[in-house]
């Protein structure tokens, strides 16, 4: 857009329009299967309109709200809710429909302006800011007819608005397709990450030690006597309650192959504790203190813990916090919602706790974490 606007108009939008209203409460009760369309706020995304969970209406005999009955180039509000000021442009082949009393319908006296106002209104510097601004009250949102009357408009001339226009969809059209492409890219990197990690818990990413081993004459400790080394250590270092219990055999049956030196071990047998977050932990929310990991801090993408958003605590005192206190190089796991996300607990994190959505494995000393996090 030039700068140049010495030939532009400021208004209202009370001023550019025939009329603005909304629709009519109760229309529940006139649900209907099929008929009329009904729309709500949540058939206005973004910018349009979307209908494919559109509500029906089957009329009143005598109709209430005649004027909510839409029309191409009619612009629609959302006027209350979380929402608020969503901003669509009826279409041309709108079939008959009508709007909820959450929406305002602005029908414009020249609907040539309403391709250039249905964006004027979306922006958040000029339109879009005007119709925030004007949003009350406490807990939800809501927008007056008045102050959908009340929004400044910066209205040019009709051939600059076709070229304006003409502009925004040249360069949404650029901007669509670099999103494409980029969604290309991340579902490519995705794929490759995940044959990464799949080659490197195969043995196939890197030469194996029994390889290297051969090849530069010298030996090495198969995974076998090293799983062998580390149930011994968990036996002579066992000083818990009840009987030793060895862990768990894996079933091979069905298995690959695995590579030369390689062996199979249940996940109990290289964690030498396990362990979950305790409930309750908000009451020692503070601004300070200990840092308080949660799902949030963890993703798919990769074992980095995210700590761009943190919370701190003053945690109690006793074995509760003792408990779920980390150390370096945990694992942790989300273990509700989410679940499955992985995090490694990096060197100098310093003192931090686990809530309950996530779990805490910590591995024997003679294993890699890193790897056991991959």
């Amino acid at each position: 857009m030039s700068g140049n606007t010495f030939n532009w108009a400021h208004t209202t939008s009370g001023a550019l329009c025939e009329y603005i209203t909304s629709g009519s409460r109760d229309w529940k009760s006139y649900y209907s299967d099929k008929g009329p369309l009904f729309i709500r706020t949540q058939d206005i995304n973004q910018d349009c309109l979307d209908l494919s969970n559109v509500a029906h209406v089957a009329l009143p005999e005598k109709v209430e709200g005649k004027r909510s009955r839409l029309q191409p180039g009619d612009l629609l509000v959302t006027i209350t809710g979380a929402n608020v000021g969503k901003v669509a442009i009826v279409p041309n082949d709108i079939p008959e429909a009508y709007v909820s009393q959450s929406v305002g319908l602005m029908r414009l006296k020249d609907k040539r302006n309403s391709p250039y106002l249905h964006y004027y209104l979306q922006s958040d510097q000029t339109g879009r800011k005007h119709v925030l601004n004007m949003v009350y009250g406490i807990g939800r949102p809501v927008l007056s007819l008045q102050n959908l009357r009340d929004i400044h408009i910066l209205l040019p001339p009709l051939e600059e608005q076709r070229k304006i226009l003409a502009e925004i969809e040249k360069q949404f059209t650029r901007l669509d397709a670099g999103v494409a492409a980029l969604k290309r890219v991340q579902a490519n990197l995705k794929r490759y990450r995940a044959a990464v990690l799949k080659a490197a818990c195969e043995g196939k990413l890197v030469p194996t030690e029994a390889e290297l081993a051969r090849a530069e004459g010298r030996t090495y400790e198969p995974a076998d006597q090293l799983l062998a080394r580390i149930l011994s250590e968990r036996r002579k270092k066992w000083n818990a309650k009840g009987k030793y219990k060895e862990p768990a055999e894996p079933d091979t049956s069905n298995l690959p192959e695995l590579p030369e030196g390689w062996t199979l071990c249940m996940s109990d047998a290289v964690f030498s504790f396990i362990t979950s977050g305790s409930r309750g932990w908000a009451k020692y929310y503070s601004e300070t203190g200990p840092i308080f990991l949660r799902i949030g801090n963890l993703n798919h993408e990769n074992i980095r813990l995210d700590l761009t958003a943190l919370q701190h605590v003053t945690p109690p005192t006793g074995t509760e916090g003792v408990r779920t206190v980390v150390q370096s190089n945990d694992i942790l796991v989300s273990i509700t919602a989410d679940v499955g996300m992985v995090g490694l607990v990096p060197d100098g994190l310093g003192e931090a706790y686990i809530n309950q959505h996530v779990a805490l494995a910590r591995p024997v000393s003679s294993i890699t974490p890193i790897y056991l996090a991959y």
